[in-house]
This record gives structure tokens, sequence and C-alpha cells, in this order.
């Protein structure tokens, strides 16, 4: 993805250090200076989920382990000084969350932890955007949301795939078995990710990944980034199954809500996307919490805690993140952060956050 405009200290220091040459004498000298400044970032947040400054700052450190970033080498995505920023800034991040989302006890069977999630979904009483796209949303709206969801949508399944090489047994096979699925059973216009593309052509938007960067919200980047701290840590394994088996449970029916809406402003790709997704994950759901859920509660008992911490992760952030752009939209204004040229304009104090 292109460079993102920072947003604060700490991401004007690390986008600064990431242009170096990696293992150079300067990079070296200034990442070491780096680190406190990321300390320094979580001691004065006033919360990590929300943060502007932290939750860009994370995700320009994860995208190395995607698609990259435009300008940085890619040998910072396992250059030890670069790691150690990326760990200061999740492990307070996950710190934040697991002092938010109340804990469980896991039930030990797989029915038993499959009935456990759909409860813990059929209890959730958080905002609910796809009910106000369906009938209330303006086009424009409708536009806002998808460059929200894009940042996810737009490398669908990536983060929990890397879920794969730490699971065996029946949990791996039902991961897999989603999987191939969200792309799109190895053809590349079917993956899910061509699909939410091609709504994004459709309505006039950037279709790159990282495109809408710049104007989505931290409560949003904090979203995709628990989904990759969950990934790229084996200890947390749990946690990544969870969160696919709540995403998979709370998506068939917004998704018909979603489709609905898109339809109704006449961008039918967008719509189609959503369309899949009633189908799919209406199947998806059962494997995703008796099948991988359930199943690696029995053939890994010690993360079974993870795996419902993960699972109300979803939901608490999806919350965080909803409210904020329903908040803004029932106020006449807008989700999205302020444009370049706005901020240009307006100065950086009137920021949409």
């Amino acid at each position: 993805m292109r460079q993102p405009q920072p947003r604060g200290p700490l991401g004007e220091d690390l986008l600064a250090v990431l242009r170096e040459r990696p293992g150079s004498p300067d990079a070296r000298r200034r990442a070491e200076d780096l680190a406190d400044a990321a300390r320094a970032a979580v001691a004065r947040s006033e919360g990590i989920s929300t943060d502007e400054d932290v939750q860009l700052a994370l995700f320009v450190l994860h995208a190395l382990a995607y698609q990259g970033v435009e300008g940085i080498d890619d040998r910072w995505e396992t250059d030890p000084d670069a790691l150690r920023v990326r760990e200061i800034l999740a492990e307070a991040f996950e710190a934040q969350l697991r002092a938010e989302v109340p804990a469980d006890t896991p039930p030990r069977t797989p029915q038993a932890v499959a009935d456990a999630l759909f409860a813990m979904a059929a209890d959730d009483d958080g905002p609910s955007l796809a009910r106000f796209l369906s009938g209330r949303a303006t086009a424009e709206q409708a536009r806002e949301f998808l460059q929200l969801k894009s940042l996810y949508q737009l490398m669908e399944a990536d983060p929990h795939t890397w879920a794969i090489p730490r699971l065996a047994g029946r949990s791996k096979a039902g991961l897999i078995e989603i999987q191939i699925d969200e792309y799109g059973g190895g053809s590349a216009h079917r993956m899910h990710s061509a699909l939410f593309a091609a709504g994004m052509r459709e309505a006039g938007l950037d279709d790159t990944w990282g495109g809408a960067v710049d104007r989505v919200p931290a409560a949003w980047l904090a979203g995709v980034n628990a989904i990759t701290m969950f990934g790229l840590h084996r200890r947390l394994r749990g946690a990544v199954v969870g969160h696919l088996a709540m995403y998979e449970i709370t998506s068939s029916v917004p998704s018909r809500f979603l489709a609905r809406g898109f339809r109704r402003l006449e961008l039918p790709a967008a719509a189609a996307f959503y369309d899949e997704h009633v189908e799919a994950d209406a199947a998806h759901e059962q494997i995703a919490a008796r099948d991988m859920a359930g199943g690696l509660v029995v053939e890994d008992p010690a993360v079974a805690e993870d795996v419902f911490f993960g699972a109300r992760c979803v939901l608490h952030l999806d919350a965080l993140a909803a409210g904020q752009a329903l908040s803004r939209w029932e106020a006449g204004e807008s989700a999205l952060r302020a444009s370049a040229a706005e901020t240009a304009r307006r100065g950086p104090a009137e920021l949409v956050s």
C-alpha cells in the first residue's frame, strides 16, 4: 500500500525510520529512539483502541507482513528493531482488550463450544450498521461504509490464514474448508476480496488494498489490527480461531441486510459481495463454531479461554467502530477522517476521529 499520512509523533518517527535502509547505522540508532517513542505513545494514550497514532503505527508495521508498503524495504518485516516496536504496541493493545472484554469459562465439548458461541452472538446488542445501510443510508454513506470496511475486505481471509500451520486435526481441517471458499475455490475472480474490489470500483472508489487508509479512523484500524495480532502470534492461536468463528456466526444475517441496502442504492456489485456471504457463511458458521473452534478446545484445551476471548473481541471492536460511524451519520457528518485537502484547508484540529 502507499505510505499513509502520520497521525502523531509516533507515526512520523516510524515512517522516517522505515524509509531508511534496514540494518544501516543510522537506522539502528533511530530505531532505538523509536522504541522509546512507542512506549511514550502508549503511556500517553487515553485508549489504545481509538488512538489514531498508535493504531496507524501498528497497522503500518502489520502491513509489512502482507503486501508491503511503498518505499519501505521488505527486510523491515523481520528487522529486530521494527519487531520490538510492533510488540510494544501489540502488547499494550492486547492488554487493553483483555481488560475490556469479559472472561469466559469455556465448555469442553465441540457442540457445547458451538452452543456457547451462538448464545454469545445472540446476546449481543451492539449497534447495527447493516440495518442502517439496508433502509436509511444515503449513497454517500454507503460509499463511506465500503471504504471503512476495505482495509479488511480487500485482504479478506489473509489474517486468519496465519492460523493454518498452527492447528492440527479437526480444527485445522475446519479452517481450511472455510478458507477455500474465502479464496474463491481457487478462482481469482471469485475470491471474496476480488468481489469486494468490484463493488468498490462500481462505487467509483480506489480498490487497491490500503487505498483508503488515510480516511479510516482508529476504531476501524483496531479491528484489522486485532485479527493480524492474533494471527501473527502462535500463542494467540485460540484467539484467531475464536475471532473467525464469531465473524462467521455474525455474518449471514447482516449480509442479507447489506445486500438489500446496496441493491436499493443501485450498487449491484457490492450487493453481490454480500449475497455471497449470505449463502457461504450460513454453512461456514456451523463449521467454524463446532469443527474449528470446538475442535480446537478439545485438541488444545490450554487455549480454550482464548477462543472465547477472540470471539468477544469481534463483538467489542465491531460495536466500537459501528457506534462511531452511526453517531457521525446521525449527526449529518462523515464517518471518515478528513482528506488531505480538507486537512490542509481546515487544520488538523478539525479532523474527524
